[in-house]
């Protein structure tokens, strides 16, 4: 699958969160949120990622953003990653990879020298209309873990060094 662009349409989904609820990306109409891909909960990278996410929540919902996390961990092991690490923002199971796949957050990758395919950490930013229809407003691809949050609140205002 190709990498999206700002303005294209943004892919509906719909995946279970981590009690098994499923979260669709028309059920933020209305509102912007960012999606972000990481490979693996409770890995050290997808966790430095993960909290601080937590850690800014309040200025993505003040700014009207909402985060979601998308890895393909089955949603057992994404309540387990929530628990532990007192994670703050949606985590959604895509064991199929095909949310994965349509936002070109999967393919191949180099890690450690060998290349393999697997999720390319990506964070994307939707504004989703009234009839729950997305346009991808920020694409970023194969986003460094470390301080990608707050690269991404300067980037939309949100913080100023």
């Amino acid at each position: 699958m190709s990498q999206l662009v700002t303005g294209e349409a943004a892919p509906a989904f719909t995946l279970p969160d981590a009690d098994g609820k499923l979260v669709s990306l028309s059920d933020f109409a209305g509102r912007k949120v960012v999606v972000y891909f990481y490979p693996a909960a409770m890995t050290p990278g997808c966790t430095t990622q993960a909290v601080d996410f937590t850690d800014a929540r309040d200025d993505f919902l003040h700014a009207g953003i909402d985060v979601i996390g998308v890895s393909p961990d089955a949603p057992d092991k994404l309540a387990v990653f929530r628990e532990r690490k007192g994670l703050k923002v949606t985590l959604l199971s895509d064991e199929s990879r095909e949310t994965l796949h349509s936002y070109g957050a999967w393919g191949t990758k180099v890690l450690y020298g060998k290349s393999l395919e697997g999720v390319l950490r990506s964070t994307f930013l939707i504004d989703v209309d009234d009839q729950g229809e997305g346009t991808i407003e920020l694409a970023q691809y194969n986003v460094r873990a470390t301080g990608h949050v707050d690269r991404l609140r300067r980037d939309l205002g949100l913080l100023h060094l």
